[in-house]
């Protein structure tokens, strides 16, 4: 039996319809799926099965001093018993096997482990097949010319899972111990992740830093014959052309000058004609960049991508390379998307070009082509939104590459007003180019009527605006991996990774990436006693040095021992600055939850949270004061900027995925409360035969309004309210309730017609009825398809699934969404 390895089970599911000609069958073998076709098996593993760990006994953090990790052992484990069971088992009755995981440092070191566990249960043969998309000519192709696994590119990826265990752990730990940390809100501390933070903490001290200067521009619209343009004034700044006036009497003075007279003179025409050369191939940061401009993050981008590789569209989205191979055929490519609807009459105009030859850019190297559509096209009902967005960005970036270059006529005019200057750039496009193709550049033009030199030209108004200079500003999450590259932080296959880490870890939020105030107090606290922790110098150096173990320069031993030995370094700077440190990074994490002073004793009030998992804001002086507010029940609370004056208390906002609002100052919404009268509508059909039991609208001090019973807590009947908008109370009736109807005035044209409240909720639990998998929120037919495929194919399933598992194994959904299915199941 032949036994072949793929890096994920759609990759499985793929490369077997492709060698078997669609003839594949799929069973379930220990919850795994398993294709065959005569004497052929193909099994998908779920990224990395097996993950580096230390020894049992340096689990309980509190008896193992953090620094003791430096030299620990570091084992192999199982991560998916059930994938490394079957794969096992399949070993046993194979006579050869094949690894074909992705072709890069992570799929080298992936396939590694599946060739070592094979080992452990049998000796046969076991080569390596490369291919760069999952297409039929490339997987035959690569199935055809099978190769060997490069065990130094599988031991630079070992070597980075043992150095980032190694420094993670340590210094995750000592941070967190020493800040009294501990549980799921640990301080969270990483080799890439700890110097990519320091970059936004940088870029934020800059802005926060920035001292504003005032300056003004003078703009003057000139007419030609009714057709207006708008010039701006200039003067000379040392041979330059400066627009910022920076004293305001001297803009006044430039402001009188040219409100004083009625016509300007054209001092000067200059016509020009440039060329815009089309851009180059998609690298993955060029990639990330564009899908950016488009609304994704980079992890939705590259998860998005990764699928498109994956069902054989586009080639493999991990690449540094911006030169297309010599054997690809950039016509015979083109000549794919001829009669492709949504592309083809694009492509038929390309191919009628003289010459077709592509861009190319800087880096050029042998793993993977830039990434490009591979020739495979979808029909559009096939994919998602996004996918297809996605997908024909690729698709137009490739045409663009093979594009002839734009050309733009641009006109200069200077006129003299009043013995002021002005000027006007205009630009047209004269010859679009690739701009015809690609949309994402822009191709915006400004008119500039066709003047001569000494034309009189009318003024028909002029303007002065006041302005200020702006601080940089914060990086968004492609210009961050950009920077990232440059400073040789991470690679290509984690930069985006990095960044959803310092999400997840609460150091960052926002889009653009804004620093929380415990991010600022970790970075504060590595500069001022460890600052090799932040330092990009000494992370770039590890990633170099994986480099050469991958070339063969360098071996896994001497790298790990290399980076212990900086990291014993780190903890002897660490050593005495232990409490210090912890004081430091309490301070910033009492911030972080700080609301405002207690009306009552004139501590802290913090957000807090109950045995029970609950939020709510705490006085700081308890047991001495223990006044507290309550918080909703729904979400988690993030304290905002936003500030009440009259409480002297910052504003909530509890984030809660798609159900995320603003909570408002929660001392203003206790009060609302305790100042606002039950409104009586009707009886409570649980109690008010029996005991007068009676309905009635109620604003609690959370924030959150019902219709709830007047017996509470005798009878806890209750139907939830709106949170927003102004309750009306109609004459009109329920006859099978006796209850009256409701309408929502929430500052719209269309007030809500909420109606029956308990015919209202009757409706809303049969909306939202959860009963299979695509009844939750953002789960489609073709979503649901790719869960099943990993095994979780129902709601049970779903609710004991461990997101992060989930997340590697179904491209395109992040662990973040299983775990609001996860919610949305158990609201």
């Amino acid at each position: 039996m032949r036994l072949i390895i793929t890096e994920k089970d759609n990759a499985a599911r793929r490369i077997a319809e492709i060698l078997s000609e669609g003839s594949a069958s799929a069973s379930r073998q220990n919850g795994v799926n398993v294709y065959r076709w005569g004497n052929t098996r193909v099994v998908g593993l779920s990224g990395h099965v097996v993950g580096v760990d230390f020894p049992e006994e340096y689990n309980d953090w509190r008896d193992v001093e953090p620094v003791e990790l430096i030299d620990a052992d570091v084992t192999k484990e199982p991560t998916q018993e059930n994938i490394v069971t079957t794969l096992k088992q399949l070993a046993r009755e194979a006579d050869e096997a094949t690894i074909a995981t992705d072709y890069d440092r992570e799929g080298e070191l992936i396939g590694k482990e599946a060739y070592e566990l094979i080992r452990e249960e049998t000796d046969v043969p076991v080569d390596r097949v490369r291919f760069s998309s999952i297409t039929e000519r490339e997987v035959r192709d690569a199935f055809a010319n099978p190769d060997d696994i490069d065990f130094d590119l599988a031991a630079a990826g070992e070597a980075r899972q043992i150095i980032d265990l190694v420094w993670g752990a340590a210094l995750t730990r000592f941070l967190s111990l020493s800040a009294r940390q501990l549980g799921d809100d640990f301080i969270s501390v990483g080799r890439v992740q700890s110097p990519t933070l320091k970059l936004i903490v940088d870029r934020e001290r800059e802005i926060q830093a920035f001292d504003p200067e005032d300056y003004w521009e003078i703009f003057a619209d000139l007419q030609k014959n009714g057709s207006g343009f708008e010039a701006q004034y200039f003067y000379d700044d040392d041979g330059k052309e400066a627009e910022r006036v920076w004293v305001e009497d001297d803009a006044d003075d430039a402001y009188a000058d040219l409100t004083g007279v009625d016509a300007a003179t054209v001092t000067s025409v200059r016509r020009r004609t440039r060329t815009d050369s089309p851009p180059t191939p998609f690298n993955t940061t060029a990639f990330i960049s564009a899908a950016s401009s488009l609304g994704y993050s980079a992890q939705q981008a590259m998860s998005i991508a990764e699928e498109l590789y994956t069902t054989g569209y586009i080639t493999y989205p991990r690449t540094d390379n911006t030169v297309y191979p010599d054997d690809l055929e950039e016509d015979a490519l083109l000549d794919e998307f001829v009669g492709a609807g949504h592309f083809g009459e694009d492509a038929e105009t390309l191919l009628e070009q003289d010459d077709i030859t592509a861009t190319e850019g800087d880096e050029e190297t042998t793993d993977h082509p830039p990434i490009h559509p591979t020739g495979e096209i979808p029909p559009k009902v096939d994919l998602s939104d996004d996918e297809w967005e996605i997908y024909e960005l690729v698709v137009r970036r490739f045409f663009a590459t093979v594009a002839e270059a734009a050309t733009w006529e641009h006109l200069r005019v200077v006129a003299d007003a009043g013995g002021r200057s002005l000027k006007a750039n205009g630009k047209r496009l004269v010859e679009p180019g690739y701009h015809e193709v690609y949309p994402y550049s822009s191709a915006s033009e400004n008119h500039v009527p066709d003047v001569e030199e000494g034309e009189e030209l009318a003024i028909s108004e002029v303007r002065m605006e006041a302005k200020q200079t702006q601080p940089p500003r914060r990086y968004g999450q492609s210009r961050l991996i950009q920077t990232m590259e440059d400073k040789g932080l991470g690679t290509k296959s984690t930069r985006h990774n990095s960044i959803e880490k310092l999400y997840d870890r609460g150091y960052i939020e926002g889009d653009p990436p804004r620093p929380t105030t415990l991010a600022m107090a970790v970075v504060e606290a590595a500069e001022e006693f460890a600052d090799h922790v932040v330092s990009d110098e000494m992370t770039a150096q590890l990633e170099a040095d994986m480099t050469a173990i991958a070339n063969g320069e360098a071996t896994l031993d001497d790298v790990a021992d290399e980076s212990r030995e900086m990291l014993k370094r780190v903890f002897e700077e660490l050593r005495d600055s232990r409490e210090e440190i912890g004081e430091h990074l309490q301070e910033s994490l009492k911030a972080d939850k700080t609301l405002g002073p207690c009306p009552k004793c004139g501590e802290d009030m913090l957000v807090r949270r109950s045995r029970q998992g609950s939020y709510f804001v705490g006085c700081d002086g308890f047991p001495e004061c223990r006044n507290t507010l309550p918080l909703p029940s729904t979400g988690e609370p993030q304290v905002l900027e936003e500030h009440c004056e009259e409480h002297d208390m910052h504003h909530v906002k509890m984030l809660a995925g798609r159900d995320t609002f603003v909570h408002g100052c929660p001392r203003c919404e206790a009060e609302k409360a305790d100042e606002s009268e039950d409104e009586v509508i009707g009886p409570c059909p649980e109690c008010g035969s029996e005991h007068d039991g009676e309905l009635a609208i109620k604003h609690l001090r959370s924030g959150s309004r019902l219709v709830g019973c007047t017996r509470y807590p005798d009878c806890d009947y209750s139907l939830p309210l709106p949170r927003n908008g102004d309750i009306s109370v109609t004459e009109a009736f329920c006859e099978e309730h006796d209850l009256p109807e409701l309408v929502i005035d929430a500052d719209s044209d269309d007030p809500w017609e909420l109606g029956c409240p308990i015919c209202n909720y009757e409706e809303y639990q049969a909306r939202t009825a959860v009963e299979d998998l695509e009844d939750l929120s953002g789960i489609g037919s073709a979503t649901a398809e790719k869960l099943g495929d990993a095994g979780v194919d129902s709601l049970t399933a779903l609710r004991e699934a461990d997101p992060d598992i989930v997340a590697t194994e179904v491209q395109g959904v992040s662990a973040t969404q299983v775990r609001d299915w996860q919610d949305e199941l158990e609201a």
